[in-house]
């Protein structure tokens, strides 16, 4: 059996899927990974246990041949790689468990530390986890992109995240302390006094971790529902109904 040259082996691509609040401040993950290990059997080497490489018979250790061609003007030589032991100038007994490619296909366990705010899109690259190379090549490299899953009350914008508060309109007309679910708890936000349906409060400092920027973070945009019922008490319609006549009497003393 012909001695091929050594070659690397190729890079993996997976997918991995990231808890949300695990993509805001870090973790560590273990994974399965279906991958070419170097053979057992052989240790790599593609040769059978035992076996010793030859000299090849084709080109006689030299790697390459030389073939002359008859032209017109001459004899014409052309230095090829031998086709025999590839240029590799030696034959040997392949391995039986590899087929003599030094590997064979198996898996490995993974472990990967998340970085806080990775977002989904993005890679990872663990040097000298991808496929083993053949006959003693090294080892590719392991492309992991991440997919972080969706929370079911923060939504993210890059560095952002956005979340809805429902208060009912008093509170939007008076304004209140009220409380907010953030990715570090429940944290007091004021309500300003006249708050009109659909505004943004933004809390600095509450949102993802920005890659790479140490203790830098985004904000937390909290968007404003405000509920206004749809039924009410006969004594909460007549305080309304008063509290609009006294708007009605404002408005035309200020005319």
């Amino acid at each position: 059996e012909r001695e091929s040259r050594v070659q690397s082996g190729e890079n993996k691509m997976v997918t991995l899927n990231v808890d949300f609040m695990d993509a805001v401040f870090g973790t560590n993950k273990e994974f399965e990974v279906s991958r070419y290990e170097a053979c057992e059997t052989c240790t790599g080497s593609g040769v059978a246990p035992g076996s010793k490489p030859r000299t090849c018979a084709t080109c006689g250790g030299k790697g390459q041949v030389v073939t002359v061609m008859r032209t017109p003007l001459g004899q014409l030589q052309q230095v090829q790689t031998c086709p025999d032991c590839e240029g590799a100038g030696k034959t040997f007994e392949k391995c039986s468990a590899c087929a003599g490619q030094g590997r064979k296909r198996g898996s490995r366990r993974i472990s990967l530390r998340i970085p806080p705010g990775i977002d989904s899109g993005q890679r990872l690259r663990v040097r000298g986890e991808g496929d083993a190379g053949i006959r003693g090549g090294s080892k590719g490299d392991l492309f992991v992109q991440i997919n972080v899953q969706s929370h079911p009350e923060f939504r993210r914008e890059g560095a952002t995240i956005h979340s809805d508060a429902k208060i009912s309109y008093l509170d939007a007309i008076l304004g209140k302390q009220i409380k907010v679910k953030t990715v570090d708890g429940l944290v007091d936000m004021k309500v300003p006094k006249g708050t009109q349906p659909e505004t943004t409060l933004v809390m600095r400092n509450r949102g993802i971790p920005i890659l790479g920027g140490k203790d830098n973070r985004g904000d937390h945009h909290v968007h404003v529902k405000v509920v206004i019922p749809k039924e009410m008490s006969e004594d909460e319609q007549k305080l309304l109904e008063q509290i609009r006549v006294l708007q009605e009497e404002s408005s035309t003393a200020k005319k």
